[in-house]
């Protein structure tokens, strides 16, 4: 079997998903560490400061993921496309 053609639009709704939950995991994290800074900053002003870039990284960094994540595929997918006009496409052995 081989594969000619990917379909843009296809490939990039999944992959944005997939980026956007990626987004939420690496929010998460990044909201687990602006909290730990929190507690451990003297400063009651920053402190507060912290604790709002941890809760927006978990709104923001997902939708961010998501974005870069569908351009990219749909970018690498019509590249993939036209490539594989010229050198063919790739082969797949499937059982």
């Amino acid at each position: 079997m081989v594969i000619n053609r990917i379909a843009p639009m296809s490939l990039a709704k999944i992959s944005g998903t997939l980026y956007a939950f990626l987004g939420l995991i690496i929010g998460a994290i990044f909201s687990l560490i602006a909290v730990g800074g929190r507690f451990a900053s003297s400063d009651p002003g920053g402190a507060g400061m912290m604790a709002a870039m941890g809760v927006g990284a978990i709104v923001v960094f997902p939708i961010l993921y998501a974005c870069a994540g569908f351009v990219g595929a749909l970018i690498g997918a019509s590249l993939y496309n036209v490539v594989s006009k010229m050198v063919g496409g790739i082969q797949v052995d499937v059982q």
